[in-house]
């Protein structure tokens, strides 16, 4: 099956109050070709975003932020993008931040149809507000539950027109849960390949998480 469209045509998912789920470490695997699509295409508002970082102050996120069409954001670190910083001061309610380890696990479970788990991570400190509390072997844990999109951006450094993906290096951070954790699955590649060019023992995500795949502008 083959999956490649244009980045036009896959944003046209994203719809008003979605959660979409964006990849990336900082620059590293940030899919920015889609997310310049969503900006430059899309009217798609009241969205919340899961992102690691949300960006940084050049990079598109913060360009559709600009637009007031992001009304909350889950996220680890902030300091990159100062729209997200100054949505935090303006509304806390706005802005959910994790430890990033706790960020990460969240969106894994969600991909794994795993309700929630238990962690030491944020114990005795304002992490733990309004959550619940259990004790194992002595030792206090906190509930965190699962986080799920409606869609998710990812970019792959090599895609087979079946979806079959293959991140290099850090670009796999966020990327590789978040491409399990949606309900539709947007990959902007690189190089596009035909199927079986791709070695299978490089296969990060494979193409069954794969809705559709999207030439990547950074080439």
């Amino acid at each position: 099956m083959n999956k490649i469209t244009t980045a036009e045509e896959a944003v046209k998912n994203v719809k008003d109050g979605d959660v979409l789920l964006v990849g990336g470490f900082l620059i590293a695997g940030s899919p920015e070709t889609l997310i310049k699509a969503l900006l430059e295409t899309s009217t798609a508002k009241d969205l919340t975003v899961v992102s690691n970082d949300t960006g940084m102050a050049h990079m598109n996120m913060n360009k559709v932020m600009q637009q007031g069409r992001v009304v909350k954001v889950h996220g680890s670190y902030i300091g990159g993008n100062p729209l997200t910083g100054q949505m935090l001061i303006d509304d806390p309610e706005s802005v959910t931040l994790y430890p990033q380890g706790t960020l990460a696990e969240k969106i894994r479970c969600g991909g794994a149809g795993i309700a929630g788990f238990y962690t030491p991570v944020g114990v005795g400190t304002i992490i733990e507000n309004g959550k619940e509390k259990r004790v194992f072997d002595g030792r206090e844990y906190l509930l965190e539950t699962a986080l799920r999109g409606n869609i998710a951006f990812v970019k792959a450094t090599v895609a087979d027109k079946a979806g079959n993906l293959f991140m290099r290096g850090s670009s796999k951070n966020f990327g590789v849960i978040m491409a399990r954790a949606a309900d539709y699955v947007i990959a902007e590649a690189r190089k596009i390949v035909e199927v079986g060019e791709l070695d299978s023992e490089l296969v990060t995500v494979p193409g069954i998480f794969i809705d559709a795949i999207v030439q990547s502008e950074d080439v």
